[in-house]
C-alpha cells in the first residue's frame, strides 16, 4: 500500500530528527486521533489537547517504533493511554468540585430547542455509550466507531482478542438495557443486533 509505504518512510524520517516529516504525519493522521479522543472524552478541548500530546510523544517515542510496522495501531494506542490519563485526571478534579458543578449546571438556563427523533435516537446513544465503563467504551468505539477489527482492536489495547469480545458482549448487553430503560426499545434492538 503507497500510504503505508511512505509512512515508513516519513517515521524513518522522524525517527533521524526531521521535524517536517513529522508535521507530514500529522496532518495525515490528526482528523484520526482528534476523533478517536473526542469520542472517548466527549469533549472538544480535552481531545485538541490530547491529539498534541499525542504527536508530542510520536516525536519523543519514535526512535522506539519498529519502522517497518504500521503507524496507525500504534497512533491509536498512543490516544487511548492519554485518554485514560486525562480521563482518571478529570474524574479526580470532578470529584473534587462536584458540588460546584452541580450548582453551576442547576442555575444555567438554556433556551428550549426542537430536537429531531434522530438527534435524540444519536444524544441517547451516546449518553448509554458515555455509561460504560471505560474499558467497555473504548472497545466500542475503536470496533464501532473507529471501524478496528477485533484483533486490531486487541492490538491496540495489548489485550487478547477474546477480551475484546467479551467486552464488546457486554457492552452491547448494557447499551440494549440503558436505551431500552429510556424508552428506546426499536433503537435498543437495533444497537443488540450489531455483530
Amino acid at each position: 500500500m503507497a500510504v503505508q509505504g511512505d509512512d515508513k518512510f516519513l517515521i524513518a524520517r522522524v525517527q533521524s530528527g526531521d521535524i517536517d516529516a513529522l508535521g507530514l504525519l500529522y496532518r495525515r493522521y490528526r482528523a484520526q486521533v482528534y476523533r478517536t479522543a473526542l469520542a472517548i472524552t466527549c469533549d472538544e478541548a480535552m481531545s485538541e489537547d490530547i491529539l498534541q500530546e499525542a504527536f508530542v510523544r510520536v516525536h519523543k517515542y519514535a526512535s522506539s517504533f519498529d519502522a517497518s510496522q504500521p503507524i496507525e495501531p500504534w497512533l491509536y494506542r498512543i490516544t487511548v493511554n492519554l485518554t485514560y490519563t486525562w480521563l482518571n485526571r478529570t474524574k479526580r478534579l470532578l470529584n473534587l468540585f462536584q458540588g460546584a458543578l452541580e450548582w453551576v449546571s442547576a442555575s444555567s438556563k438554556q433556551a428550549p430547542e426542537v430536537v429531531s427523533e434522530s438527534q435524540e435516537q444519536n444524544k441517547v446513544l451516546q449518553r448509554a455509550i458515555n455509561g460504560l465503563p471505560d474499558t467497555q467504551k473504548t472497545v466500542v468505539i475503536l470496533h464501532y466507531l473507529e471501524d478496528l477489527s477485533v484483533s486490531e482492536v486487541a492490538y491496540v489495547l495489548g489485550i487478547a482478542e477474546g477480551t475484546v469480545k467479551s467486552r464488546l458482549y457486554h457492552a452491547r448487553q448494557k447499551l440494549k438495557k440503558s436505551i431500552t430503560e429510556r424508552g428506546y426499545v426499536r433503537l435498543s434492538e437495533v444497537v443488540y443486533e450489531i455483530a
